[in-house]
């Protein structure tokens, strides 16, 4: 356990960020439903936009997941510009040619289709175009003075959450240690969470990011950093998830099931943006900066074991998660729901197909692991923080015999 006076300095930081993030934030426009992403782009015409930079990766350029989109705004005299160099866990290199591009183009917006790295990629391309910043310039916490391009946001994956945060994360050029741009102007204008765009989602993305969004409500509901607000759209979205992923990942064309993961996504984003993460992303993040591990997947598989250590912690808030989603009932003691609800998420990862193990966790890179997982959960509103054996022995049960 670290000194007590680096727990106060923790503390007193956490005190500070939070007194930044608990400012009254702005909520995205969100249409909700099949073809919302048409009516988004209806939105965008009406608001006098009249060509934008479409942010996205290549597969699903390829795929031709943005035509419907791009023909949309055409019809409402928006004019569409493609910046599809966006990969998972984007550098700021990757950034960097987005805000070029945007530049260079003369785009008066910036329109996110994509998964979180999307998001994440367009909401810094928005803030440092506007700022004529480079990526460099905007990490930290309210680093821009002006606002960022009008920016939008169509998730295709449901689980980060992105489209509702005042984060975005950015990796290293050459370390791939991930820095953080945090800002309320960076939450989107307007948002549309269509299922349609979700339909052909491959079970293992739509599992993966579905346990990301649970991840998110749980650590934003049992962290110390909470508060009625993120309280109220945690526990919805841990609900949504436990009702809804098992059905998303077996029949992808259930658009019921997919618009309820894309509310839990958003919902989690809700409680995120406010009431931050703790361990489980902790650890998550550095299996992917080092190994490349998917966030979402990540989280899966150490979402459980860091609740094990924090049961006794936590013992009163993950009674209340298991209670709201039907896990338990107030009849049962705090205990036993707690470990209900540990339970329960060890089912559902076997249930849609998250291992309990990897292969790429070296030995020899363990106490580095340890080391950056430790530093980074220091920062977040965790219950109770970790020492060394504890988090030694997490990243050891992960790794595969």
């Amino acid at each position: 356990m670290p000194p007590f006076y680096k727990i106060w300095f923790y503390r007193a930081k956490l005190k500070l960020v939070g007194q930044l993030l608990m400012k009254p934030q702005p909520r995205p426009l969100t249409f909700v439903g099949p073809r919302s992403a048409e009516k988004l782009s209806r939105a965008i015409g009406e608001f006098g936009i009249r060509k934008l930079l479409i942010v996205t990766d290549k597969p699903l350029r390829e795929l031709g997941a943005l035509e419907p989109t791009i023909v949309a705004l055409q019809s409402h005299g928006v004019a569409a510009v493609i910046y599809d160099g966006v990969l998972p866990d984007p550098t700021a290199q990757i950034v960097d040619a987005g805000i070029a591009q945007v530049k260079a183009e003369s785009c008066d917006a910036v329109l996110a289709i994509g998964g979180g790295s999307s998001i994440d990629c367009a909401k810094v391309i928005a803030l440092a175009a506007a700022n004529n910043y480079s990526v460099a310039e905007c990490i930290g916490v309210n680093k821009c003075k002006l606002p960022t391009l009008p920016f939008f946001s169509i998730p295709t994956t449901a689980g980060t959450g992105s489209e509702a945060t005042c984060i975005a994360v950015i990796s290293d050029n050459d370390t791939h240690a991930k820095g953080a741009v945090i800002d309320n102007k960076i939450i989107p204008r307007a948002t549309a969470l269509d299922p349609l765009i979700m339909q052909g989602l491959p079970p293992h993305i739509t599992a993966a990011t579905g346990m990301d969004a649970l991840t998110h409500a749980i650590e934003s509901y049992i962290g110390t950093l909470g508060n009625e607000d993120t309280d109220f759209f945690g526990l919805a979205a841990a609900k949504l998830v436990f009702e809804h992923l098992p059905e998303a990942c077996s029949n992808g064309d259930n658009l019921a099931a997919r618009e309820a993961m894309a509310m839990a996504s958003y919902y989690g984003g809700m409680a995120i943006t406010q009431a931050l993460v703790g361990y489980v992303h902790a650890i998550s993040h550095n299996l992917g900066a080092r190994y490349g591990v998917p966030h979402g997947l990540g989280n899966a598989m150490v979402l459980p074991h860091v609740l094990e250590r924090l049961k006794d912690d936590a013992q009163e808030s993950m009674a209340r998660i298991a209670i709201h989603a039907g896990i338990g009932t107030w009849e049962e003691n705090p205990d036993l729901l707690a470990q209900k609800l540990i339970d329960r998420i060890w089912q559902l990862n076997e249930q849609i197909g998250i291992p309990a193990t990897t292969d790429v966790i070296k030995s020899e890179d363990i106490e580095e692991l340890v080391d950056a997982a430790l530093s980074e959960g220091s920062s977040y509103p965790t219950p109770r923080y970790f020492g060394r054996d504890e988090c030694r022995q997490i990243i050891e049960q992960l790794r595969s015999a």
